[in-house]
C-alpha cells in the first residue's frame, strides 16, 4: 500500500474529499515525525509502538579498499509490533 492508497481508503471510509484526506493522513505523519525528533514514544494500542534506538559509532571497513572508516553515531526509528497486530497478521483471531 502507498501513501496515495491510503489516501484513498481513508477518504472512502470517512466520506472524506481526497483533498481532505490528504490533509489528515499528512498531518498525522508529520506528527508522528516530530515525536520521534523529539526522542518521544509513540503508542498506538493494538498496533505497536514506534520508538528511537540509539546505536554508537565504531570504526568500519571500506569494502572497496579495506581501510578504516569511522562510522558517526546515529538514532534510527525502530517500531515493535502489538500483540492485537501480529495475531491478526498471522490469522490466529
Amino acid at each position: 500500500m502507498t501513501k496515495s492508497d491510503l489516501i484513498d481508503r481513508v477518504a472512502q471510509r470517512a466520506t472524506l474529499p481526497k483533498d481532505k484526506a490528504g490533509i489528515v493522513v499528512n498531518a498525522i505523519f508529520e506528527q508522528m515525525v516530530d515525536a520521534m525528533d523529539k526522542g518521544e514514544r509513540i503508542e498506538i494500542r493494538n498496533f505497536g509502538n514506534f520508538t528511537m534506538r540509539k546505536y554508537p559509532g565504531y570504526t568500519g571497513r571500506n569494502p572497496k579498499t579495506g581501510n578504516a572508516v569511522p562510522v558517526a553515531p546515529k538514532r534510527v526509528p525502530f517500531f515493535k509490533v502489538g500483540l492485537e497486530l501480529k495475531d491478526r497478521v498471522d490469522h490466529k483471531r
